[in-house]
């Protein structure tokens, strides 16, 4: 039996009623992408609970791939997230009402983590199914990023596993609150995910394309 692919999405936050991250991933739990079963996992938006339950699924389902997804508001693409950095930085308290300030998130880990995902091969193949996505440089300092360490820490002696992050916007149904709000179709946001675990799995080496940011 070919190792599982584990995908994760996140609870609702900040007094939303829904998160677009959980209902991507969960649309495909039980599924098969390349002959491997798909296990979907829903994470506490909590600092510290949410690497632990992460830790516990890994060590159980000892995936081939592992893609965590979380919700970025006020974000137009998908964005595939290119680098974690050892830092927890809370604007807004999370669901347990924790909020560090300037803390690193392992007090003997490195600065920054790279995903493990061909992420131009991955940024090709959305915009070829019309699906609008970019290759993003920050996932930001709550529990995303939080979590996004946290995986590449728990695999660094695991190289043969490919894992990464990818935030998606709002759905349709939180935009009605947020006036002036980009969306995109949870169906959508599904489609990208799979895409990228289908992509990621077929390549073993990434795309040469210039895809950098001046700022």
């Amino acid at each position: 039996m070919p190792a599982p692919i584990l995908l994760t999405g996140f609870q609702p936050f900040d007094g939303e009623s829904s998160n677009p991250s959980w209902e991507a991933v969960a649309a495909l739990d039980g599924s098969r992408l390349d002959g491997r079963r798909v296990v979907a996992l829903q994470l506490p938006v909590v600092f510290g609970q949410s690497l632990r339950v992460l830790a516990k699924a890994l060590e159980r389902f000892r995936p081939a791939l592992a893609l965590c997804v979380g919700q970025a508001g006020g974000r137009s693409r998908i964005s595939l997230e290119r680098v974690a950095i050892n830092l927890q930085d809370a604007r807004i308290p999370d669901n347990a009402g924790r909020q560090p300030l300037d803390e690193p998130i392992e007090a003997r880990g490195p600065a920054a983590y790279f995903a493990r995902l061909p992420l131009k091969a991955c940024l090709a193949a959305l915009g070829e199914a019309g699906i609008p996505a970019e290759i993003s440089h920050t996932a930001g300092t709550y529990v995303c990023n939080h979590v996004f360490y946290g995986l590449m820490h728990a695999l660094r002696a695991r190289r043969a596993v490919r894992a990464g992050f990818m935030h998606i916007p709002y759905s349709p149904a939180q935009a009605v609150r947020h006036p002036g709000a980009p969306s995109l179709p949870v169906e959508l946001a599904t489609a990208a995910v799979r895409l990228t675990v289908e992509t990621a799995l077929a390549r073993q080496t990434d795309l040469r394309l210039r895809g950098g940011s001046e700022c």
